[in-house]
């Protein structure tokens, strides 16, 4: 099982919005010499919704390269249609992927009976580990708790990604995980905000967008917090609330990636229909940069 901070990376483009796969690299660097425990490659921050199918392929295949086994590489694999989830996982397990992160299906509404057949195919199909991916507030479908608990159950899938925010929601998901004998079924914290309590109730780690531009801290917090140290946890989490906060000022990955142009890591580049940062936030988000130390 991954513990710590999970880092979901974002998905560098150059001048008119092309893969910067060597900005990838670099990006990668990073986050090894900064502590990360993990990534997730082609998430929700990495604009799994704007590549194409062989890009998406691409920076699998290119994430695993690059990490050359320093850290380990989540691929995202998610898809609203069953088929596709499945050829996504088959790549990520044919190019050797630790594990592989599914979001529930969007747009489609299935029934809590169909999210569970649609996680269930793709475990049967496929036999690389499978984290599902839960966060409503982007596909209107939400995974309930039963439905969660059931697909522990589910030979292949092992964690889950928690993206609801809500601390009631993860403590009766880790709750009655607990209860059905399954400590050892992962839960992340999906939302930089509400991670550090949702560690404290037992969650294994966070899959982080605040690590992109904060590693190195993401790391401490998550340590301390993973470790009982819950004073220096929270000191480290206090630095970082305002990246917390204010890199969601508008839609993820837009202002993160504005953060890291910032840093000098990436081009400011997105693709349509997102939109660089509004000029009214620049200010905002480097100030809470600062206060976290990522920029003098």
């Amino acid at each position: 099982m991954l513990t710590g901070s999970l880092v979901a990376i974002a998905t560098p483009m150059q001048s008119g919005a092309a893969l910067d796969l060597p900005a990838l690299a670099k990006l990668i660097d990073f986050h090894v010499a900064n502590g990360t425990s993990g990534m997730v490659v082609v998430g929700t921050t990495g604009e799994s919704p704007t590549v194409s199918v062989d890009e998406h392929c691409l920076l699998i295949k290119s994430a695993l390269e690059y990490a050359r086994g320093r850290l380990p590489v989540i691929a995202g694999t998610g898809a609203n249609s069953t088929a596709e989830a499945i050829e996504l996982a088959a790549y990520a397990a044919q190019c050797g992927a630790h594990s592989h992160l599914s979001v529930v299906p969007y747009y489609n509404r299935p029934t809590q009976e169909g999210l569970y057949r649609h996680f269930r195919a793709i475990a049967e199909k496929v036999s690389l580990p499978m984290l599902v991916y839960n966060v409503p507030s982007r596909t209107v479908a939400d995974l309930a708790t039963e439905t969660a608990v059931r697909l522990a159950e589910v030979s292949g899938i092992v964690g889950i990604k928690d993206a609801t925010g809500d601390l009631s929601r993860g403590s009766e998901l880790l709750n009655a995980l607990a209860r059905n004998g399954r400590r050892d079924f992962a839960v992340y914290g999906g939302d930089d905000l509400t991670g550090l309590p949702l560690m404290l109730m037992g969650a294994h780690g966070v899959i982080s967008v605040t690590a992109n531009v904060a590693p190195k801290h993401m790391s401490e917090m998550c340590s301390a917090a993973l470790t009982g140290n819950i004073a220096a946890a929270r000191e480290s989490n206090n630095r970082l609330l305002g990246l917390h906060r204010k890199l969601f000022v508008e839609a993820n990955p837009i202002p993160v990636k504005w953060a890291l142009a910032e840093m000098g890591l990436i081009q400011n580049e997105l693709r349509l229909p997102l939109t660089p940062l509004s000029p009214q936030f620049h200010d905002t988000v480097r100030t809470a940069l600062r206060e976290a130390g990522c920029l003098n």
